[in-house]
């Protein structure tokens, strides 16, 4: 009659191998399976929640700087509505492949003018967004429904609605929420 502990000792050394290789690959299985998902999620949230973007050019100076990096919220202007003031990253009106970074300045019903410069909201100057200002003047006009007057912060070089015209609810890709890059310029909007 044998024991406990002579079964255990009659267990052949090669049994432990195969137990130990079955082992690291299903730790290999399960590092594989875990990096497949959290790519998978990863892309699903730059797809459909958040967008990083890069600011190219100076139309958003001083607010934004050429090389800042952004996280864009892509998820909020489809559960609430659009600001007067808002950073927004828009597909470029002329060319939807291009995206630009503006400042919205004129909702859905505004009245927006500009004289020597000053923008005017519903008959109010309204500029204390820190623009650089230039020296244009806008006749007044009322923003339509489901529209928005856009400009850049750096107005004597930007391209904004007063060349392109108006912008469309649809071109706008999403809310700028954080400047993240440089670090030392890190910002939540």
């Amino acid at each position: 009659m044998s024991s406990a502990t002579d079964r255990h000792e009659a267990v052949p050394a090669a049994t432990f191998v195969l137990s130990n290789r079955r082992r690291r690959r299903s730790h290999a299985g399960r590092f594989l399976l875990d990096a497949l998902l959290g790519a998978s999620l990863m892309v699903v949230v730059h797809v459909f929640f958040i967008q990083v973007s890069v600011v190219k050019g100076n139309s958003m100076e001083p607010c934004l700087h050429d090389g800042d990096r952004l996280v864009v919220d892509r998820v909020s202007y489809s559960l609430g509505g659009v600001g007067r003031g808002d950073v927004v990253v828009m597909r470029y009106p002329r060319n939807p492949d291009v995206d630009f970074v503006k400042r919205i300045v004129g909702i859905p019903g505004d009245r927006i003018a500009m004289d020597d410069g000053v923008l005017y909201v519903n008959g109010a100057p309204c500029d204390d967004y820190g623009s650089i200002h230039d020296r244009q003047d806008l006749a007044e006009f009322t923003v339509p429904e489901a529209q928005f007057f856009v400009l850049g912060d750096n107005r004597p070089i930007s391209c904004d609605s007063r060349e392109f015209g108006l912008v469309a609810q649809d071109l706008l890709k999403g809310k700028v929420r954080v400047r993240f890059w440089p670090l030392a310029n890190a910002s939540v909007f």
